[in-house]
């Protein structure tokens, strides 16, 4: 016991020499026994700096920033531009709205004139009627970003119908799939949403193939999967779109991509979808909006303006986990 207390003490006053005196960070004997008052946080903060850089660093990299929609800088603060910012709200909400919304009444009116004579008229001829189904879908997204003064660029070749193929974007609202619609005819896997958008889902978009889920059910999770598997199989099938971070992100970051897109044995080919902010914020909150109130919102904006790749198609590795794949694309 004696030579292992020699050794403890040998080695403790080795570690003073080389490591600062702990007895210097303690306060003195007086200062224990003086009375405290009640410790607040900011007494905490001002105890070093570092702390402060580290709080501040947990709260910029909290994962809500994901989701957060940031207003933009106000520019209309004083007399000089106030009567031109007034100007240009009349101007938006007094010509264009109307305007924009005569053109969508126009383009439901043309569609559902012909969709339904289509639908219904040619159940024997499912080719024709599966190809003309999957133009006049595309014609309707072009008079919905028509009705936002859409200013879209499309970079790179444009997808094509091949089996064994599934396409994967970042999504920012539910207006991606419009936009990318527009171009070609995606069967998109989404949740199944409630009022005139359910309604759309059920009837128009089924006709392209469209898959939904509900995320309350936990037997859809299988259903889905193996619907997923069969579609890509699939030689006539329209090409299968999925936005694999689950959920939409403020365009400003990209969450981990989920790998149920990643595990079918087949193609991906990655969709790159940046919009601009200079007129309106494209990015959908739906816990605080709902899909019809964010459409007001852009067609009351002077533009939507935004840019898609269609980026190289990649395959899985040998060796490589759906996990990994995910976090290459």
């Amino acid at each position: 016991m004696s030579s292992r207390g020699g050794k403890l003490s040998s080695s403790s006053s080795e570690l003073d020499l080389d490591g600062p005196n702990i007895e210097d960070y303690l306060p003195s004997g007086s200062s224990i026994n003086e009375p405290r008052g009640k410790l607040r946080l900011r007494d905490l903060l001002d105890i070093s700096p570092t702390l402060t850089e580290a709080a501040g660093a947990i709260v910029d990299d909290s994962f809500t920033r994901c989701f957060k929609s940031n207003p933009p800088e106000p520019w209309n603060w004083n007399v000089y531009l106030f009567p031109l910012w007034c100007f240009g709200v009349a101007v938006r909400y007094l010509i264009l709205f109307p305007a924009r919304v005569v053109v969508l009444t126009i383009g439901w009116i043309i569609f559902l004139s012909s969709f339904i004579p289509v639908h219904f008229l040619l159940k024997g001829h499912d080719k024709l009627r599966k190809k003309m189904e999957r133009v006049l879908v595309e014609l309707m997204c072009s008079f919905f970003v028509a009705s936002w003064t859409g200013v879209v660029k499309y970079h790179g070749p444009r997808p094509s119908i091949r089996p064994k193929q599934v396409f994967v974007a970042n999504h920012t609202s539910m207006i991606d799939f419009i936009i990318l619609e527009q171009m070609t005819a995606f069967a998109v896997i989404m949740q199944k949403h409630p009022g005139w958008v359910g309604l759309l889902q059920s009837t128009i978009l089924e006709s392209v193939g469209c898959i939904w889920f509900n995320r309350s059910e936990a037997k859809d999770r299988e259903i889905v999967a193996k619907k997923l598997r069969d579609h890509v199989q699939g030689v006539d099938n329209n090409p299968l779109l999925i936005f694999p971070e689950g959920t939409c992100i403020n365009n400003q970051y990209s969450v981990m991509f989920k790998k149920g897109a990643f595990e079918l044995g087949c193609t991906v080919c990655p969709i790159a979808i940046k919009y601009n902010k200079i007129f309106v914020d494209a990015f959908w909150n739906s816990r605080k909006q709902s899909f019809t109130m964010h459409l007001l919102q852009l067609m009351t904006s002077w533009a939507v303006v935004c840019d898609v790749w269609y980026l190289e198609p990649q395959n899985l590795r040998p060796g490589e986990t759906p996990i990994e794949f995910a976090e290459f694309i």
